[in-house]
């Protein structure tokens, strides 16, 4: 959308039924949509029909992510832990990018969660490190949530709001990137192409 140029996509980790993940993604969501410039797109895996790696790479589950990040200006991978890693759901979402990745060149934040005490560290660890080898600029500082099971009500509210900020950290994190980096690229790219007659009130974003 012209009047919403900055799309961000938000992929989530998760195809548990009321998983703590869908949960912390929603409230990146919702700081994202703050945003008079944003629009969001999350990607559910639990509706994508997603082939396994190597078994049917033209199927429309994957051409339809492919583009939805192709499209974007910058994701979001949200991710729960599991067994001392990121999710296989996360995984196979990865493998979908195709190769060369539709992911490569753009800016990713991350955010883990987990019910043990030390939170998701390691899985952020091993989700940057793929991430990163696709092509991806994985943006420093991924955020964390420990005790999942005891930040979250049944209902999705996060119980303690130092934590519900650092959760809406992940979004501002990744707006402050695109907005000093980006941005500017995109309105010296538009007034080279549109000539000097361009405004700049005209061409920023």
């Amino acid at each position: 959308m012209e009047d919403r140029p900055i799309r961000i996509v938000v992929i989530k980790g998760s195809v548990r039924p009321g998983n703590y993940t869908g949960m912390a993604s929603a409230y990146v969501v919702d700081e994202l949509r703050k945003h008079p410039k944003v629009s969001v797109e999350v990607v559910d895996p639990a509706v994508l029909n997603l082939p396994f790696p190597g078994t049917d790479p033209h199927s429309a589950a994957t051409k339809k992510l492919q583009d939805t990040v192709r499209a974007a200006t910058g994701v979001i991978l949200v991710t729960p832990e599991y067994h001392g890693s990121f999710s296989s759901v996360m995984k196979l979402v990865i493998e979908n990018l195709g190769f060369p990745s539709v992911l490569a060149g753009k800016p990713v934040a991350l955010l883990g969660v987990a019910a043990g005490s030390i939170g998701a560290i390691k899985s952020l660890e091993q989700l940057r490190g793929v991430a990163s080898h696709i092509g991806a600029f994985v943006l420093p500082l991924p955020i964390s949530i420990a005790n999942v099971q005891k930040v979250f009500d049944r209902e999705g509210r996060i119980l303690e709001p130092p934590v519900e900020k650092m959760v809406r950290q992940v979004a501002t994190n990744l707006m402050a990137y695109i907005e000093k980096h980006l941005c500017p690229a995109v309105t010296l790219e538009r007034l080279l192409r549109e000539g000097a007659a361009a405004t700049p009130d005209v061409v920023t974003i």
